[in-house]
């Protein structure tokens, strides 16, 4: 969980690099938290009957609110590789990317974060 926060702490922050535990920690926490929420929803819809639309509204509130740290966990994976956050628009390319080790030692976006 320690992960998933400290990616929320840096919400905006582009700069640096992120390891890739932190990204994939914080991609599993997204995925257990988007289920959860999924769950509640359709316990929800089950009881009070209210239809689909509280569902597809509370995933749509969750998707938003998590773009941006999403985002900037992904760019800072891509710097960790010595690659430049534009990478992530490439989804293929990408989900390889993000399964490779860090670069080692220091690079152009900063200190190794496994040397720390």
């Amino acid at each position: 969980m320690n992960w998933y926060l400290e990616v929320l702490k840096k919400y905006a922050v582009f700069q640096g690099r992120a390891r890739r535990k932190e990204y994939w920690m914080f991609t599993l926490f997204n995925i257990i938290i988007a289920m959860a929420i999924g769950f509640v929803s359709g316990l929800v819809e089950v009881v009070f009957e209210t239809g689909v639309i509280l569902s597809l509204a509370t995933n749509a509130i969750y998707s938003l609110a998590i773009l941006i740290p999403a985002t900037a966990v992904s760019v800072r994976r891509m710097h960790d590789l010595g690659r430049s956050g534009w990478w992530i628009l490439v989804p293929v390319v990408n989900l390889v990317f993000m399964f490779l080790d860090s670069q080692s030692g220091d690079n152009e976006y900063g200190p190794n974060p496994k040397a720390a």
